[in-house]
């Protein structure tokens, strides 16, 4: 054990002066470049990344017990003496474990570190330490407690206690540094380097919200002394970690009124409403518009008549009809004799999407093309003008993709892009229009928190004659009830989705595989035509499987995840998810909304392979409980958290370490009008230039609107 030397607080070692915010963490007492590649895999390069890496629990480790008074069960702290150690190594594996006996003249507590002889070095006769662990029985010990693998600390009069006696703080370990260490690390660096924390905040704003200053909140976020409620560390409740939410908020929402602002004050395109293809193409649609489809049209259509560059949100349920109303905004571009893009997140959503626009307009004339990786020679029909709509995968924002002339691009399934991606598609015009599209239910905390720079708009309304979907859990026992009602289901001229969670069987995850279910279904029911489509299937061979299935010349279609989007077969009526516990909750509701487009009963069939955990076990039952996306995006927001929501990362959106949007809401609407005040005042932040410099490292330098 490396022994704790004291550290006099607030107290700037030698050579302090040298360091900055920005200072690489081998540099830092007591890390080195081999500490600092472990460091690394914590996200932690530099020393201003070390300050602000929080520990993710805390140990209340103050109260320290006399060794009668231990309780069995309970995490306790004890200081005592040493009576006597030694190494003992078990006969079969020959594995050392080092035992230790300790007394306080109230009683015997033996501790075992199992795989470190070394420690013998380190605990001598009569030696005072401080021990913090579980305590544990042994009925065949006379010692009577015990613990295995404690925290200690050798006491001594020069010592400052890290690890023990007090609020002890609980960081993230890896592969060769211990928690242990990190703690030692993390507190040399709070005592000897929080002084490079300047506090960027407003003063009026640190006034009107109650928040104490930054340098505090780091200090007791890593090591309480004033705040050292176990509970409120724990529930990030403590003031520091008020202050530090507020923080991550306020310049996260800063950011945001950055972007919003930016539409003030740039000049757009303002689209005149001539209306004649928009009109056209409504009336030979095959189906009345919903109100909720009227009415987003409606503001998509205001926004475009502004002279200034649209940023809207569309979002709404699997079916709502998004697609109608992104086809009625870029008619309005071409009619304008702009182009217009799609962007959508896979090669299959964007050729559906392609196959249905095309089908839509070709009567109209205009000319659509497809751009994916998979795609050649089509970029210069947009370069040329040839191209009025281009629908694609990520590679409209390639480089050699050009543009004649972009009025509107279109993002579909934004979360699975990031404002990066949506900063380089609106690069490939001149301010063009941007409309954003995701049939993934937004709760309102996140919507707030993600799209706060977009004006939005809800499909709150499914298409009339929909009938609601009947969903139910199975467990492998119930096949046969399965099998038999997918029978039915084929005997009336119905289809079936068959989806499976893996392409191939995994040796390693035992999961039934696509490629397993359709020879298994191919024997179960020769008599009926199978197909199998998932993502390694070559794009020609995917597209010709499922426009097959579409016409009816396939009944059952065995896949993957890569039909969750895109497939409008309304004669499929059910839908069988095998393993699906180990779906997410919105992937599921995504794959629900394959089937139920046409006028028949539909089933969604949820079969689950036990033991599964408790969350697994919510999400089958708000499946089988409701079918209202919005409710079931609630629910995923409290099973899952804020964090993981979306799944993939907002790219270029400052992460929410500390703050809990569902927890925090109160503090994130404050954070949220005091960013968009402060913008509103001054949109290049001159008279913060701390802030405006804090701003642009969060934001990685994307905020062009304050860039000096």
């Amino acid at each position: 054990m490396e022994k704790v030397k004291t550290l006099t607080r607030n107290n700037n070692s030698a050579g302090s002066a040298h360091i900055a915010k920005d200072t690489p963490a081998q540099f830092v007492k007591g890390v080195g470049p081999a500490r600092a590649r472990m460091l690394e895999r914590l996200g932690i390069k530099t020393l201003e990344d070390m300050l602000f890496c929080f520990p993710w629990r805390y140990e209340d480790r103050k109260d320290l017990k006399k060794i009668c008074d231990l309780r069995y069960g309970n995490t306790e702290t004890t200081i005592c003496e040493v009576v006597s150690s030694g190494i003992i190594t078990t006969p079969k594996k020959r594995m050392k474990i080092f035992e230790l006996t300790v007394t306080d003249k109230t009683g015997y507590l033996k501790s075992r570190w199992f795989n470190q002889p070394y420690l013998e070095r380190y605990f001598k006769k009569g030696q005072k330490v401080i021990l913090s662990g579980v305590v544990k029985g042994n009925p065949y010990s006379m010692t009577g407690a015990e613990m295995e693998n404690p925290d200690y600390e050798l006491v001594g009069d020069e010592d400052t206690f890290i690890h023990t006696s007090r609020m002890v703080p609980v960081y993230k370990a890896t592969e060769g540094i211990s928690p242990k260490q990190v703690r030692t690390i993390m507190f040399n660096v709070v005592n000897n380097c929080s002084s490079i924390i300047e506090d960027y905040l407003p003063a009026g704003v640190l006034e009107r919200n109650s928040l104490i200053p930054l340098q505090k909140a780091v200090k007791e976020a890593h090591f309480p002394e004033e705040f050292t409620d176990a509970a409120a560390l724990n529930q990030g409740i403590s003031p520091a970690h008020r202050r530090l939410a507020f923080d991550e908020f306020f310049l996260l929402e800063l950011g945001l009124a950055v972007l919003k602002k930016r539409e003030t004050i740039e000049e757009g395109i303002s689209f005149e409403d001539k209306g004649v293809l928009v009109t056209r193409f409504l009336q030979v649609l095959p189906f009345e518009l919903t109100a909720a489809q009227k009415r987003v049209i409606a503001e998509i259509r205001q926004d475009m008549r502004r002279p200034l560059p649209m940023n809207r949100l569309v979002h709404g349920d699997v079916g709502c009809g998004k697609t109608v109303v992104a086809l009625a905004s870029m008619l309005i571009a071409v009619e304008n004799g702009y182009q217009a893009c799609l962007m959508a997140p896979t090669e299959l959503l964007a050729e559906q999407h392609f196959i249905n626009i095309h089908r839509m307009v070709e009567a109209s004339g205009v000319n659509i093309a497809l751009v994916t990786s998979g795609s050649k020679g089509k970029s210069g029909d947009m370069a040329q003008g040839t191209a009025q709509i281009a629908i694609g995968t990520h590679a409209l924002i390639q480089e050699h993709v050009k543009f004649r002339k972009l009025g509107l691009a279109i993002i579909d399934e934004q979360h699975r892009f990031g404002v990066v991606q949506r900063a380089d598609l609106r690069r490939k015009g001149s301010s063009p229009d941007i409309l954003i599209m995701t049939a993934t239910p937004i709760p309102r905390t996140l919507a707030l928190t993600l799209y706060g720079d977009l004006d939005i708009s809800i499909i709150d309304e499914l298409p009339s004659g929909r009938k609601p979907i009947i969903t139910k859990v199975f467990f492998s026992s119930q096949k046969e009830k399965v099998l038999s009602l997918i029978k039915e289901e084929l005997s009336g001229g119905r289809q079936i989705y068959i989806v499976y969670p893996l392409i191939e069987e995994s040796e390693k995850l035992d999961l039934k595989s696509a490629v397993e279910g359709f020879e298994a279904f191919k024997r179960i029911f020769p008599e009926r035509k199978i197909g199998l489509v998932h993502g390694r299937i070559p794009r020609d061979e995917r597209e010709d499987v499922m426009a097959k299935f579409k016409a009816g010349e396939i009944d059952i279609l065995v896949a993957t995840t890569v039909i969750e989007v895109g497939i409008d077969v309304p004669n499929a009526s059910v839908m069988l998810v095998v393993h699906a516990e180990r779906f997410g909750l919105a992937q599921l509701h995504q794959l629900r909304g394959r089937i139920g487009r046409g006028g028949h009963d539909s089933h969604c069939l949820l079969m689950a392979y036990p033991p599964f955990g408790e969350e697994a076990k919510r999400r089958l039952k708000a499946m089988e409980s409701t079918c209202d996306g919005f409710r079931l995006a609630e629910e995923d927001l409290d099973i899952r958290g804020p964090g993981d929501f979306f799944g993939t990362r907002q790219s270029g959106i400052p992460d929410l370490k500390i703050a809990n949007i569902v927890r925090d809401i109160k503090l994130l609407e404050a954070a949220r009008r005091e960013a968009f005040d402060i913008i509103e005042a001054g949109p290049d932040l001159g008279s913060y230039p701390l802030l405006k410099e804090t701003l642009m490292k969060k934001w990685m330098g994307r905020l062009e609107l304050i860039k000096s």
